[in-house]
């Protein structure tokens, strides 16, 4: 019997939360790109587990993941048309719709990280302590274009303290770690979970952490995002990629060490103690309190309008993005399959 796909129509849409019905022959199934924000850890290891596991083609998907240039770049990649998903920064995308105009190109659909991870992270002989005061005139590495750097001055505003508090270094991704070792500079900005590679190679007690939360800068970090093709062509495709995410997420959380060895099947190079450890600093971000009420992937709309309100002030931009423009909640699984068990 030849098998059909229901393709997306507005009676599909009724019907988002229920995989589609296949026959018994081999299914067309529908591709989608997904860039990921940066390279293959622990931090985006459900990804790999729902591919693993068969969750994707379960909805009829056919998903290859690509590693990415950073959680800005994942945006423009999207807004290409090159990738129909990925996962990027939400307060990029903010300043990425209001330099836009008509329908966004990208919209977020999920949010992975319901806090961003952002941390500089300094050393202690270098005088940098828990007290944001002590970053004054040091020198901190950043690559030139990353999520955690382009906020600063959303801290810098909370503290009451100039952009230029102290001064930047530009290095790449791949160095960071080394110019900390070596003394170059005196701290990095960091996603939390990143800094697993550092602490492998300093005491943890020699370092101290300073989580941009800490100053009061309440942001949602990396999003699911998906491109305006698929939201409004396919809608039916993203409901199902996020249904099959948000179980594997789920599932990492109850064990993690099935999700690394997942990750592991693609990058054989990662090593296991130390994604797992990735992976406890990045749960803690992505089941955020927030999470307990609301489930994993939805944002309270308040505080990212307050999100949109402090990235259009600090950056200056010309107009503003609504936030139901920004985040579309509309292909989010059900709420009772979202929620975090104790």
């Amino acid at each position: 019997m030849q098998r059909r796909l229901f393709i997306a129509t507005s009676a599909a849409l009724a019907s988002l939360g229920a995989p589609a019905v296949w026959s018994q022959s081999a299914p067309r199934l529908t591709p989608i790109k997904f860039t990921l924000d940066f390279r293959i850890t622990g931090q985006t290891s459900p990804f790999f587990l729902a591919q693993q596991r068969g969750y994707y083609k379960d909805e009829g998907l056919d998903v290859s993941i690509d590693v990415g240039a950073g959680s800005v770049a994942s945006i423009t990649r999207i807004a290409s048309g090159v990738y129909q998903m990925g996962l990027g920064d939400i307060s990029s995308l903010i300043e990425f719709q209001a330099s836009q105009t008509g329908t966004p190109l990208v919209q977020a659909v999920y949010q992975y990280y319901n806090r961003a991870p952002f941390a500089i992270i300094g050393r202690k002989d270098r005088g940098i302590t828990s007290d944001w005061r002590s970053l004054e005139g040091k020198k901190i590495a950043a690559a030139a274009v990353e999520s955690t750097r382009r906020a600063w001055p959303m801290v810098a505003r909370k503290l009451r303290v100039k952009d230029d508090y102290f001064q930047w270094s530009t290095t790449d991704f791949a160095s960071r770690d080394n110019v900390v070792v070596r003394g170059d500079v005196d701290g990095a900005t960091y996603f939390h979970d990143s800094a697993v590679s550092l602490f492998a190679r300093m005491k943890l007690d020699d370092l101290a952490i300073l989580q941009y939360q800490q100053a009061g800068v309440n942001l949602y970090g990396n999003a699911i995002l998906a491109s305006n093709a698929m939201t409004t062509q396919n809608p039916a495709a993203v409901a199902g990629f996020l249904r099959a995410t948000n179980r594997a997420i789920l599932e990492s959380m109850a064990d993690p060490a099935a999700a690394i060895a997942a990750t592991k099947v693609r990058e054989p190079i990662l090593n296991e103690a130390v994604e797992l450890e990735r992976w406890r600093i990045t749960q803690q971000y992505i089941a955020a309190a927030d999470t307990k009420g609301h489930g994993l992937g939805d944002v309270l709309k308040r505080t990212l309008e307050e999100q949109v309100d402090e990235v259009v002030s600090v950056f200056g931009l010309k107009s503003r993005p609504s936030v139901e423009g920004v985040f579309n909640r509309a292909m989010l699984p059900a709420a009772s399959q979202r929620m975090v068990k104790a």
